[in-house]
C-alpha cells in the first residue's frame, strides 16, 4: 500500500517560484490525491476482506498460498491503475481500467474463498462453513455489483462514477458502525 504514495509527485522547483505557483501546483495535484485516496481505501477494504477470510481458516495449503499471491499481484497493479486514472481522470477508459483492477481483486478474493470452501479449510462443521462462504460470497458480489454500477455511469461523467466509488468505499469503511449499512 505504501507504493501508492509514489503516484503523488512533489511539484518541481523549476515550476514553483512563489507561494502562488506552489498553490497552483498543489491544486493540480488534486486528481492524484483523490485517486490515491480511492486506491488506499480500495487496498484497505480488500486487505480487510482477505484478512477476514484468513481468520476463518483452520488450515491452508500451497495452492491457497498461490491464490493469495495472485491477490497480491492484483494489489501491486493498483499504483498503475491509480496513476492512469489520476492523469486521465476525465477519460472513461482510465476509469474502466481502474475498475478492472477492482474486479480482479474481487475475483481473486472469491477464488481463494471458493478454494478454501471446496477443501473444507474453513473452521466449523459443514453448516458453519456454508454460512461463512455465503457471507463472503454475498459481500464480494454486492461490492462488485456496486462498483460496476458506479463505473457504468462513466459515459455520463467520470466524476459522477468516481464520487459513487468513493461513497461505496466509505460505506465499506464505515458500515460496521452503522446498523442499517452493516449488511452491504
Amino acid at each position: 500500500m505504501t507504493l501508492l504514495v509514489l503516484t503523488l509527485a512533489v511539484p518541481t522547483a523549476e515550476k514553483v517560484r512563489s507561494e502562488s505557483d506552489l498553490a497552483t501546483a498543489l491544486v493540480q495535484l488534486l486528481p492524484s490525491v483523490l485517486t490515491y485516496t480511492m486506491s488506499f481505501l480500495t487496498a484497505g477494504i480488500f486487505w480487510v476482506g482477505q484478512q477476514t477470510q484468513i481468520s476463518q481458516l483452520e488450515r491452508t495449503d500451497r495452492n491457497l498460498t498461490w491464490i493469495g499471491l495472485g491477490f497480491l499481484f492484483a494489489v501491486t497493479l493498483l499504483p498503475f491503475s491509480t496513476q492512469l486514472l489520476a492523469h486521465f481522470i476525465q477519460l472513461r477508459l482510465a476509469l474502466v481500467i481502474y475498475w478492472l483492477n477492482i474486479v480482479m481483486l474481487g475475483f481473486v478474493l472469491l477464488a481463494g474463498a471458493q478454494y478454501a470452501y471446496r477443501k473444507h479449510y474453513f473452521r466449523g462443521d459443514d453448516a458453519e462453513q456454508r454460512h461463512t462462504m455465503s457471507l463472503l460470497r454475498r459481500r464480494i458480489f454486492v461490492a462488485q455489483a456496486l462498483y460496476a454500477a458506479a463505473t457504468a455511469l462513466c459515459p455520463i461523467n467520470t466524476y459522477v462514477s468516481i464520487v459513487l466509488i468513493v461513497l461505496i468505499q466509505l460505506n465499506y469503511v464505515l458500515a460496521p458502525q452503522i446498523p442499517i449499512l452493516r449488511h452491504l
